[in-house]
C-alpha cells in the first residue's frame, strides 16, 4: 500500500480511498499549481482522468468546499459551478 504522506502536511483529512489515488505517485505539488499555470493544471488533470478514485476525490472536495488545487480533475471555479448546479 502506498503511503499517505502527501496528505499529512495540510488540513486534508485522510480518507481510506486516498490510498488508491493516482496522485500518490507524483508527490502532490502538481495538484496545487500557481495561478495562471495552465500547463501544470492540465498535467494534473491528465493524472486525475486515469484515477480509479476520481469521483471520491471530487466528492471530497465538493463536501469540504476546497478552494485550492485540482481535485477529481476539477479546479476551484469548476467546483463552484458544480455546487451551483451550472453546467
Amino acid at each position: 500500500m502506498t503511503s499517505m504522506r502527501v496528505y499529512t502536511d495540510s488540513n486534508i483529512t485522510p480518507e481510506p480511498w486516498m490510498a488508491y489515488g493516482a496522485c500518490l505517485e507524483t508527490g502532490g505539488e502538481i495538484f496545487f499549481p500557481a495561478v495562471g499555470d495552465v500547463e501544470t493544471a492540465e498535467r494534473a488533470r491528465a493524472i486525475c482522468d486515469g484515477c480509479d478514485v476520481r469521483n471520491q476525490c471530487l466528492t471530497y472536495a465538493l463536501e469540504r468546499r476546497e478552494k485550492y488545487g485540482i481535485w477529481g480533475s476539477t479546479n476551484e471555479r469548476q467546483r463552484r459551478r458544480i455546487l451551483k448546479g451550472q453546467p
